[in-house]
């Protein structure tokens, strides 16, 4: 039965939805829809509530609102117009409590029923731009005085014995705060879990710590590292095992070999900092300090190398070359959209330079890595290697 109630709420909360609509529409149209059946059963029921108590034309207004309603949902549902649907709902909901209340006789024979008009521009606050608001609460203001002004004028009496009346308090008093509580918490609830998706993505594009910062303090974002490491990944002959393959398999053979690579980075705790095409650069010891820099990087290193040389990948075995260099760096985010969090500095640029300046299957380094880790890790001399930019580099292969 749960499941079910599911089922239908999921798909009435669909109705007159757009694929194209961004997340806030979205929520507002699903929470739009699921008040407007709320209030048609709620109509539906004071109206008959009134009609059994004696109060047919008082019954009348609440049961025409659930009719005028319900056809107003399915006009959505077939036209889409959110703008026109809305309008209407806010308006209805506006009127017919004060008409309603005018009918039975004012603010105590109608056992404040006008309270349902606050529902109008609370939902404004909701469904519409919030500088819409303040128009739709003025409105309901200007309602309350008109029925003060009112008052003496309507009937003084009416079907309704003073139980039943204080029965209609009581009832319009629990409707209303029922129904602005439930509004309010799913409202709530849903903006929590696309608040939560975007945190999500953001983490994914940005570090934790500058998700935070650019969140708190909108400021340049750019820090300095006295240490850290860099490693720079490139698949070997890339360019013609490319031209081999259709578009989605080559997506799909670098989505594989680098979604490993990302777990490793999990694994690791280091920072992920881009894909380059067929590259990837991961670094460590940035934006979180760390001794084990150049340690734990090339422990990574190792796993990258052996898993993809015991694999095969859409039928092709790949080779990467691999280079590491650890130095002062800076990092910090970029542009003005989609933010990048990135590294500059020459032990970068260098750390770049020893994946291309390697070998296949081969993870070389600098003497800067290679006096922080040699102690640790079984480290070949490869000798000098006469550097784009640098000149000649003493570099060291990584064995094991």
């Amino acid at each position: 039965m749960l499941r079910l109630m599911r089922k239908v709420f999921a798909w009435v909360a669909r109705i007159g939805a757009d694929p194209n609509d961004e997340d806030d529409i979205k929520l507002q149209k699903s929470l739009l829809v699921i008040c407007a059946i709320l209030f048609i059963f709620a109509g539906a029921a004071w109206g008959l509530m009134y009609i059994l108590f004696g109060e047919a034309l008082a019954g009348m207004i609440p049961l025409s609102y659930s009719a005028i309603s319900l056809l107003s949902i399915f006009h959505f549902g077939l036209t889409r117009r959110y703008h026109f649907f809305r309008f209407s709902q806010l308006v209805l909901i506006l009127l017919l409590p004060f008409l309603l209340m005018v009918t039975l006789g004012g603010f105590v024979n109608g056992s404040a029923v006008i309270l349902w008009a606050l529902i109008c521009p609370l939902g404004a606050l909701l469904f519409d731009k919030r500088s819409h608001a303040p128009a739709w609460f003025l409105a309901f203001l200007g309602l309350v005085v008109l029925s003060g002004f009112l008052q003496p004028y309507v009937g003084s009496a009416n079907n309704l014995s003073p139980g039943v009346v204080i029965f209609f308090f009581v009832i319009n008093l629990m409707g209303v705060s029922t129904i602005i509580f439930l509004m309010f918490s799913y409202f709530v609830g849903q903006k929590k879990i696309f608040q939560e998706k975007s945190e999500t993505l953001l983490l994914n594009i940005l570090p934790k710590e500058i998700v935070g910062i650019l969140k708190s303090q909108p400021r340049t974002i750019a820090d300095h590292f006295e240490g850290a490491s860099v490693l720079f990944a490139d698949i070997v002959n890339f360019t013609p095992l490319s031209a081999t393959m259709t578009p989605k398999e080559l997506v799909e053979l670098l989505n594989k070999v680098f979604s490993y690579f990302d777990l490793l980075v999990e694994k690791y705790g280091l920072e992920k900092i881009k894909t380059i095409g067929d590259c990837y650069m991961v670094a460590s010891g940035v934006p979180r300090p760390r001794p084990d820099h150049a340690q734990v990087l090339t422990r990574m290193a190792l796993e990258m190398r052996d898993y993809v040389s015991q694999h095969e990948f859409q039928g092709h075995k790949l080779t990467f070359r691999i280079g590491l260099n650890s130095g002062p760096m800076v990092a910090g985010v970029i542009g003005r959209k989609k933010f990048i969090y990135d590294l500059w500095g020459d032990a970068v640029n260098t750390a770049s330079r020893m994946e291309s300046h390697g070998h296949e299957g081969i993870i070389q380094i600098t003497r800067a890595t290679y006096e922080l880790i040699k102690d640790d890790f079984a480290c070949e001399p490869r000798g000098t290697v006469n550097v784009k930019g640098k000149g000649e580099m003493e570099v060291w292969f990584v064995r094991g």
